[in-house]
């Protein structure tokens, strides 16, 4: 029996060879993989020796051989592939592990793009697909985390073709994955990124219970390792719309550096939010923006949750709770509150994570675009369009308030005072319904919003959400402009003495 080893990732191979040995397989290794192996005194064979073809064109061509591919694919149950096998000496190869050359890892490392090609694998796909193919006789191993198991299969003769098919999935899903990237690496080099065609990859990270309502299947794909590396379960088990709040949480949480921010979000919208001189500070102000769609809510801190602020947040009912950390005395003041649940998603701070491309599902397919990325130097940058100029305090909420708005649903007004969101209006058909339930919402929550800022994430189309904005006292402005009716919105603004900058960038987000 014969098992052909050849793996760019070497972690664990020579203890699965080991293995493979005792059960008396003989080993046919290539180049650095060959190496390792005889350095450890395993017996293996070299593929040039074995195919009496030597490597050529710098190792471009070790693999690709009858004698390789033949020994994979042929036919076992069938006469003549046997009767051909043996009239050309090839022998049957049993087993493939096969994991390919570093191609990701290559790309995130160098420019180097001659460096780069001679990191695509060819022969090892090839062996990958030609096992997975014939896996009715051959089993093909391509995750290093399948070593222990499939050697304890093998020692209790559990070489199965259940077995085989689901190392099959797993091989298709390898190769599939590699040639994605590598399809995805050449359109962005040569087409900014928009290709013919466009593949999206993801790794099963965990199924939820369902999905968005119980009757839908649901799971949580990523697309790198991000959450297998830092995100960690405490308490409870997050769902499918916990996931999608979750995200909106950590991305609001996570947009003003290292700053104490909270961020609090129901249905994918903030309810609250505010930067403080400390998290419980911030957690506190951010509260009061609208305490009664909190109930129930998700709830990021960007930074680590001691006791006093978990004694603080256990005096409403917070279905979610995400923080950088969670010390030890706060973890168990929750410990009463069987409902909620508990992440960590960091270290000191929450991380932060900002894919490079965003998509939509419509029914048929996709809409794909660059993320939209949201700079603090935008505010910074911004015109100032009427009389008045805005103190360093406001540009400050100013800031805050058009990050909220750029990553809350159009149509969308945030106002902020004193580096705390005091009213939002979100989702809404017009601009105008938007700002009076903003206002609506202030007042039902008993919020005074004289001297707040006021932030869109488009322009204002006309001058009375501005008449609404005065009478609540609003003392700054910041929008993208580009209405026919600028000149109006800010003669307004003017006239009531409020500042009014455009920043000349809309944020839609739809």
């Amino acid at each position: 029996m014969y098992a052909l080893l050849s793996v760019s990732d070497k972690e664990g191979i020579v203890d699965f060879a080991k293995g493979l040995i005792k059960l008396d397989y003989k080993i046919l290794s290539t180049g650095g993989t060959l190496q390792l192996l005889q350095q450890n005194n395993i017996e293996a064979m070299d593929v040039s020796s074995y195919t009496q073809s030597e490597e050529m064109f710098e190792g471009r061509v070790k693999t690709l051989h009858p004698k390789i591919h033949g020994g994979i694919l042929y036919q076992r149950d069938k006469k003549k592939d046997c009767e051909v096998a043996q009239e050309k000496g090839i022998f049957p190869i049993d087993i493939v592990c096969v994991n390919l050359y570093p191609f990701k890892d290559t790309i995130e490392k160098t420019n180097n793009f001659d460096e780069i090609i001679e990191n695509i694998d060819i022969g090892g796909p090839s062996m990958v697909r030609a096992a997975a193919k014939n896996f009715k006789s051959v089993l093909i191993v391509t995750d290093k985390n399948d070593y222990s198991f499939i050697l304890e299969q093998l020692k209790n003769k559990q070489n199965t073709l259940s077995l085989r098919q689901e190392m099959m999935i797993k091989a298709f899903n390898h190769t599939a994955q590699y040639d994605c990237i590598i399809a995805n690496y050449m359109n962005q080099k040569f087409h900014e990124g928009f290709g013919e065609k466009v593949f999206i990859c993801a790794q099963k990270s965990f199924q939820t219970r369902y999905g968005e309502n119980p009757h839908q299947k649901g799971a949580f794909y990523e697309f790198e390792n991000h959450f297998a590396k830092h995100f960690k379960v405490l308490k409870g088990e997050p769902s499918f719309n916990n996931m999608t709040d979750i995200n909106a949480a950590i991305k609001l949480a996570t947009s003003f550096g290292d700053n104490p921010a909270v961020s609090i979000i129901k249905h994918g919208n903030p309810c609250g939010f505010a930067i403080k001189e400390n998290l419980l500070s911030s957690y506190i102000c951010a509260l009061k923006c609208d305490n009664v769609s909190a109930y129930g809510g998700v709830v990021a801190v960007n930074g680590i949750i001691d006791e006093a602020l978990a004694l603080e947040m256990s005096k409403t009912f917070i279905e979610v709770l995400v923080g950088a950390n969670i010390t030890p005395e706060a973890l168990k003041v929750f410990d009463s509150k069987k409902r909620m649940k508990i992440f960590t998603y960091g270290d000191k701070i929450l991380h932060k994570h900002r894919d490079a491309y965003d998509f939509k599902h419509i029914e048929g397919g996709i809409v794909y675009q660059n993320n939209d990325c949201i700079q603090t130097s935008e505010v910074e940058n911004a015109k100032q369009m009427g009389k008045i100029k805005a103190s360093d305090k406001q540009i400050k909420d100013l800031t805050i308030a058009y990050i909220i708005a750029g990553i809350t649903k159009s149509n969308c007004v945030a106002y902020v005072k004193d580096s705390a969101l005091v009213a939002i209006g979100m989702g809404m058909t017009s601009r105008v319904d938007a700002s009076r339930a903003a206002i609506a919402k202030a007042k039902d929550m008993g919020l005074d919003l004289k001297g707040c800022v006021l932030a869109s994430e488009a322009f204002f189309p006309f001058k009375d959400s501005i008449e609404m904005a005065a009478e609540v006292g609003v003392s700054a402005i910041i929008e993208p402009g580009g209405s026919i009716r600028d000149d109006e919105v800010i003669a307004c603004a003017d006239v009531n003495n409020i500042a009014i900058y455009f920043t000349g960038i809309r944020h839609f987000y739809h």
